[in-house]
């Protein structure tokens, strides 16, 4: 089934036709279900097989460095919605994930720095040594000829499915964070691509929710200068966006209150208190979170 480009491939008309087609074809629980191609396809895919008899065999090939190491692995699967992203879906686990890195060739510069927004994201949260990676040469680490790339994606997997062992359907509560922490930079971000109408790579906007769930840090005082400015340096270093436009801060605060970590009408954000120090913090004042969006927006 060939799907539309991108994000527009998650929608509910998107869904129904697959379903259209696997019932046509008489499709059933003999039959597998594989995801071919980037973020959004697997994210289609596995929501598919999820529902179609209440779960068939899934297997996931993602095909671009964010799919590989974000959205092919972990088991979340589902579509967008007019309120918001990804708030239909289901956690259901792949029956198996191949990621061949010669996939990662055919991509240009921009796709691979957007999808090494969410590995700089584990080495934040998780694996400082991806930070040491990536800044001691950029070049090697978008580089998709070179051994550096395939380190990069190895341990983001092996972070990301160390953290979905323990939760895989997120589901704790409080200050204890399972998986969560993986949802660094998303609150935000997902606003961001919300705002834009699905038009930004994913991974661009994660890389300005990070900098601006850094900077809330910083002016809350949970996060040192030298860190909360080491997110601005190496994002930038990979050449993506670390600013968002003035003037949209009132469309944001109401997307964030849509995100799927809210608890009723309190916004919950994962913030760090150090490198690999990440905690849950739920209800920041929203003069803060307006303060923050303030100094992101100066950059522009």
């Amino acid at each position: 089934i060939a799907l539309p480009d991108a994000e527009a491939a998650k929608t509910a008309a998107v869904l129904e036709s697959c379903w259209t087609t696997l019932g046509a074809q008489g499709f059933t629980r003999n039959d597998v279900v594989v995801g071919l191609g980037g973020g959004a396809t697997t994210d289609l895919a596995g929501f598919v097989a999820a529902t179609w008899l209440r779960g068939v065999t899934l297997i996931q090939i993602p095909t671009t460095l964010l799919a590989m190491v974000d959205a092919g692995v972990g088991g979340k699967t589902g579509i967008n919605t007019g309120a918001g992203k990804n708030l239909v879906g289901a956690f259901y686990s792949p029956s198996g994930v191949l990621c061949d890195l010669d996939n990662l060739t055919s991509l240009n510069h921009e796709d691979l720095a957007a999808g090494m927004a969410e590995v700089v994201k584990v080495g934040f949260t998780s694996d400082p040594e991806i930070l040491r990676i990536v800044q001691s040469d950029v070049g090697a680490a978008v580089d998709p000829h070179g051994s550096v790339i395939g380190e990069l994606v190895r341990r983001a997997v092996q972070v990301k499915a160390d953290v979905v062992s323990l939760d895989f359907k997120e589901s704790r509560n409080g200050d204890v964070l399972g998986r969560e922490v993986l949802n660094y930079g998303h609150t935000f971000g997902h606003a961001v691509e919300r705002e834009e109408n699905y038009s930004w790579r994913h991974g661009a906007a994660i890389s300005v929710g990070m900098c601006f769930v850094a900077e809330l840090a910083r002016q809350s005082g949970r996060l040192s200068d030298e860190d909360a400015d080491l997110h601005f340096s190496i994002l930038e270093s990979l050449g993506l966006p670390t600013s968002y436009a003035a003037g949209h801060w009132e469309d944001l605060f109401e997307a964030m209150h849509m995100d799927k970590k809210a608890r009723g009408s309190v916004i919950r954000f994962v913030v760090l208190e150090g490198i690999g120090r990440p905690v849950a913090w739920d209800g920041p004042e929203p003069a803060l979170l307006a303060a923050a969006y303030d100094t992101i927006s100066r950059n522009q």
